[in-house]
């Protein structure tokens, strides 16, 4: 299949991601994605990226002679199918490729578009992405399609060894996240105060997961209230219901301790607008709600929340992205993980004692004892962080040899 010849017409690439959701991480990683498919393709290559919503993809992304968006169904076997048979080169961009955490559909997706290049005979990148756990039956699937995957450049060390541990016999890269290339507009530099001038004491942020919510499921006659998109729902269950409540009460009682003794503002993120709901919640519970303020990509585009994520205190995450946008600027932080991305990440950045298990008893005071620390003396784990920030930017600019090496090796090299 590969070529030796240098193709001169445009390449029609087809990048494939999570996109369209108001998540800021997919907004981000996209964003360094395609300016790294122009550096290596030319500015005239021609990029369609699937969305689930055209509307929301176009805040962010324009549409132009070379860069056209096409609408994803959600029941999407024959649109991939007819999308890879119109397109050259096939790019996975989405950071979640190889995991089920959120649900074995969104896998399916990427599992599927990488079939279809194999019958195709379309040259396939999975481009600096991750890997979970996976189920056993997903587990098989993986390491059956992926292993005709011609190249995969994965964003961390352990992500390689998930996948061969699947049995993925293809090649396997491994670097950073390309969103550590991610630069903010320096016009968005002010859009805190433009946007809270009222913010006091400093800002601590909070980018909060309803984890309740997840695996989405298939599930066509679900209530409208717990659908994701139809057919997929999320999981729903009273002991989920509660469970989440519990987890709400313990961000809460957090907040109003940050308020009160470390006299700050907080900041609830939603890095993905479907994070809303658990933002809002926990701010109704809390007895100092006038001190916060919800931040959502549904209004503030990946450029403004990495903006805002840099200017913080210190950061509470349960979003990868959260903590791989605001460490630029060494903003120390503390992850309530429940995938194995964030723990990954902390593993690799020497933090794994301020990695927190979300079923932590008396969730509430062992993160009070983390921020207490960090707010009081920042600096040791600012010199981890800036460590970690400039190894992470080094090994996420090796993304781009790689999609050169992929590129010329089939011909369309520039």
């Amino acid at each position: 299949m590969a070529s030796q010849t240098i193709r001169r017409e445009p390449p029609r690439v087809l990048v494939v991601g999570y996109n369209g959701a108001n998540n800021t991480g997919a907004e981000a990683l996209l964003l360094a994605d395609v300016e790294d498919l122009r550096a290596v393709l030319g500015r005239d290559a021609h990029l369609t990226v699937p969305s689930l919503s055209i509307a929301n993809l176009r805040r962010y992304l324009p549409e132009s002679a070379t860069v056209k968006i096409a609408r994803m169904p959600t029941l999407f076997f024959a649109k991939v199918w007819r999308l890879v048979a119109r397109h050259d080169l096939v790019v996975l961009v989405e950071g979640s490729t190889f995991m089920d955490s959120w649900g074995s559909a969104l896998l399916s997706y990427f599992l599927w578009t990488a079939r279809c290049a194999q019958l195709q005979r379309k040259p396939c990148l999975a481009y600096a992405v991750d890997a979970g756990e996976l189920c056993p039956r997903n587990r098989r699937r993986t390491g059956r399609v992926a292993s005709g995957i011609d190249l995969i450049v994965t964003r961390a060390a352990a992500a390689a060894e998930r996948l061969r541990a699947c049995g993925v016999a293809t090649r396997i890269e491994v670097t950073a996240d390309n969103a550590f290339t991610f630069e903010p507009d320096p016009a968005d530099a002010n859009v805190l105060e433009k946007a809270w001038p009222e913010a006091r004491g400093g800002v601590v942020g909070l980018a909060v997961v309803d984890f309740y919510l997840f695996p989405g499921i298939f599930a066509p006659f679900a209530r409208k209230k717990d659908l994701y998109k139809w057919p997929y729902a999320f999981s729903r269950s009273a002991e989920r219901t509660r469970a989440a409540a519990a987890l709400c009460a313990e961000y809460a009682k957090l907040a109003d301790w940050l308020v009160v003794e470390q006299k700050r503002s907080v900041a609830l993120f939603c890095m993905e607008e479907l994070d809303g709901a658990i933002a809002e919640d926990v701010r109704q519970r809390m007895r100092h709600g006038d001190r916060a303020r919800v931040f959502s990509s549904r209004e503030y585009t990946a450029s403004q929340m990495t903006s805002l994520l840099r200017r913080l205190d210190l950061l509470v995450t349960s979003r990868y992205h959260a903590a791989v946008l605001s460490l630029a600027r060494q903003v120390p932080q503390v992850a309530v993980g429940h995938d194995l991305r964030l723990r990954s990440l902390y593993d690799e950045l020497g933090l794994q004692s301020l990695f927190v298990d979300p079923l932590t008893p008396m969730l509430s005071e062992t993160l009070k004892g983390h921020a207490a620390r960090l707010l009081g003396n920042p600096a040791p784990a600012r010199d981890l962080l800036r460590r970690g920030y400039d190894e992470h930017v080094a090994r996420a600019r090796r993304n781009r040899d790689h999609l050169w090496d992929f590129a010329e090796r089939f011909g369309w090299g520039r």
